[in-house]
C-alpha cells in the first residue's frame, strides 16, 4: 500500500458477566480479570486489577442482600482498564471518592477495601443504574492492537 497509513483508535473491548451473590464470585472475578488482561496483552497491573476487583465483588456480596446476581463489567480501553461491579442496592458505598478522616483499625478484618481502591486506582467512583448501582475503578495501561 502506498501513501499515508491512517490509524484509527481501537474500539474498547468489554465483557459483562453475571456472578452469583456468594463469596464464590470473588475468585471467579479475579480469574476473569486475569484472563482479559492476558488475552489482550494489556499493560495494566494485573495483580492490582485482581486485588481491587476482589474488593469490589466482596463488598457487593457482603453489603447487599438478596439472591440477585451481581454483574462484573470489564472494559479494556486504549488508555486504561476499567472494572465495574453492579448490584441491586441503590445505596452508595461509603465514601469511595474522599479519604476517611480516620485510618482503618489495623486489628480489624474489614475496613480497608475502599481505602485500597482509592489509593491504588487512577480513578474510582459509583453511579446509579436502573437496577441499583455500579461501583467502578480504573487503572492506567494500554492494550496491544488486535
Amino acid at each position: 500500500m502506498n501513501g499515508t497509513t491512517v490509524h484509527e483508535p481501537l474500539a474498547p473491548a468489554s465483557w459483562r458477566v453475571a456472578l452469583p451473590h456468594t463469596t464464590a464470585a470473588v475468585p471467579v472475578a479475579r480469574a476473569l480479570v486475569r484472563t482479559a488482561l492476558a488475552e489482550r496483552e494489556h499493560s495494566a497491573d494485573c495483580d492490582t486489577a485482581e486485588l481491587l476487583t476482589a474488593e469490589l465483588v466482596a463488598n457487593a456480596v457482603e453489603h447487599t442482600s438478596g439472591a440477585t446476581p451481581i454483574e462484573l463489567v470489564l472494559r479494556l480501553l486504549p488508555s486504561g482498564f476499567q472494572v465495574e461491579v453492579h448490584d441491586a442496592d441503590p445505596e452508595p458505598p461509603g465514601d469511595l471518592t474522599r479519604p476517611d478522616l480516620e485510618l482503618p483499625d489495623p486489628w480489624q478484618e474489614h475496613g480497608r477495601g475502599l481505602l485500597l481502591i482509592r489509593t491504588l486506582s487512577s480513578s474510582c467512583g459509583h453511579r446509579p443504574t436502573e437496577s441499583g448501582k455500579a461501583v467502578w475503578f480504573r487503572l492506567p495501561g494500554q492494550r496491544r492492537p488486535v
